[in-house]
């Protein structure tokens, strides 16, 4: 670990993971596509559609039926790695194995405000190294975050951010040697073959551990694919496919294996995969389905991420606006068809192969101009869609985290400066949507169902 000097070095931490950490968990900052390869074509079909009536659970409940019957989840991730002390400090993500802290009220809370799922964006239960072992503390904090959930009365997803060949850091990766030590940063997934058979074997492990849970409804097999960009500074399937097909780059050859580890042990609970690509909707397409009658493709939404969604507590651009949107050098009409053109993949894909997509995150930094209309308008079209939402990203209440790291905690209002919870038109499009759900496991046969 490179020596950090405890005031300058943990102020440079807490800058930096402000702007990066909760930025996305992509914060495709590292692995971003080139703005200029976004430029969606509007989409009649959505426009015209109008938002879909609500569809009644069946007596005899089924997992698969949430995410093949119109919206049914919607709510938040909640983000977790291992702590390292000495770049963390003792107080920034706590002093437990992983951080930051999450407690019952914060699941209670989440419950409270009308979601009724929670993604666990969360490390693998194996070691990052070889050999590639079960790491019990992790084991156990996924143990009790699933308790927790259950206890607030909420659905589960589990999404593993790390495993063997991937560290957390793989998302913040620019800022190696820079913030971090370099050394914790873990890619070797992407290049070692017996990596890739680690992984499977920790998701069959995973799938055989929690596959009776009432309330895990999904596992998201890994979160946001990046092989080709780290390395081969590739983004986009046409530039990739033609001649990395087929390597231990391509997350079509990769992730069909795990989903048959899991079926090995569990044939039930809905398996979840995101392209790659960083899950961006434009690499949905080059997603090849398995043959796996429970699976659902996911997509990750921050577009236009620069110019929009992370602009910065200074940001002017507008929504609906008009600005150089992918950076062409000319005004782009930045409004709900733009929305409708960008997730027009996602139409294709449900036509194409009968399939459900969800989105299991999105979101924008609070403070961004008109976030709350530009919010109404995407999640209106995830519903319009079918989709099944999970935002980005519901921050424990947990003080030298979100005094620092709050970009996204929709709690605290527009104004940068305040780190208190307050109304405002942001959450209220949030919970509004939120308060469609009709559907819980205490009634859909979970806890007490």
């Amino acid at each position: 670990m490179m020596p950090i000097e405890r005031d300058q070095g943990q102020a440079r931490l807490l800058a930096v993971l402000t702007c990066v950490l909760l930025a996305s968990t992509a914060c495709a900052l590292a692995g971003k596509p080139p703005a200029e390869e976004v430029d969606p074509e509007p989409s009649a079909s959505l426009e015209a559609s109008a938002m879909p009536e609500a569809v009644e659970a069946p007596e005899a409940p089924d997992d698969w039926w949430l995410w093949t019957n119109g919206t049914q989840l919607r709510g938040a991730n909640i983000w977790q790695r291992i702590v390292v002390p000495e770049l963390d400090g003792p107080e920034f993500l706590g002093s437990d194995y992983l951080g930051p802290p999450v407690t019952q009220a914060d699941f209670d809370a989440l419950a409270a405000l009308g979601a009724n799922v929670v993604d666990l964006s969360h490390p693998g239960l194996f070691t990052e190294r070889p050999p590639y072992v079960l790491d019990e503390q992790v084991q156990a904090n996924l143990d009790r975050l699933i308790d927790m959930a259950a206890q607030a009365d909420l659905f589960v997803v589990i999404t593993f951010r790390t495993g063997p060949g991937r560290s957390d850091f793989t998302f913040y990766r620019d800022g190696a040697g820079d913030w971090f030590d370099p050394e914790l940063l873990v890619e070797s997934v992407w290049t070692d073959a017996a990596a890739q058979d680690a992984w499977v074997d920790m998701w069959t492990y995973t799938a055989e551990r929690y596959r009776d849970s009432p309330v895990v409804v999904g596992y998201d097999l890994m979160c946001e694919p990046n092989g080709e960009g780290i390395f081969l500074d590739v983004y986009s399937p046409e530039a990739f496919f033609p001649e990395h097909a087929g390597s231990l780059l391509d997350w079509n050859q990769f992730y069909p294996r795990i989903v048959d580890g899991i079926r090995q042990v569990d044939s039930e609970t809905p398996i979840l995969v995101s392209a790659q690509g960083w899950g961006a909707v434009r690499w949905l397409p080059a997603l090849e389905p398995v043959d796996d009658p429970r699976t659902v493709y996911m997509v990750h939404q921050y577009e236009p991420q620069d110019t929009y969604t992370h602009q910065g507590a200074e940001g002017q651009n507008t929504y609906p606006g008009e600005f150089d949107v992918n950076y062409d050098g000319a005004a782009d009409r930045f409004d709900r068809a733009w929305l409708e053109g960008l997730l027009s993949p996602v139409t294709a894909f449900q036509e194409t192969h009968g399939l459900p997509v969800s989105v299991n995150e999105f979101g924008l930094e609070r403070w961004v101009p008109d976030a709350a209309e530009f919010m109404d308008d995407q999640m209106a079209l995830f519903e319009v869609l079918g989709m099944n939402h999970m935002l980005w990203a519901w921050d424990p209440a947990w003080e030298p985290w979100t005094s620092s790291s709050n970009g996204f905690n929709y709690l605290f209002g527009p104004d940068p400066e305040n780190t208190a919870p307050v109304d405002n038109d942001l959450l209220a499009v949030i919970t509004g949507y939120w308060s469609r759900n009709t559907v819980r496991p205490s009634t859909f046969g979970g806890p007490g169902g």
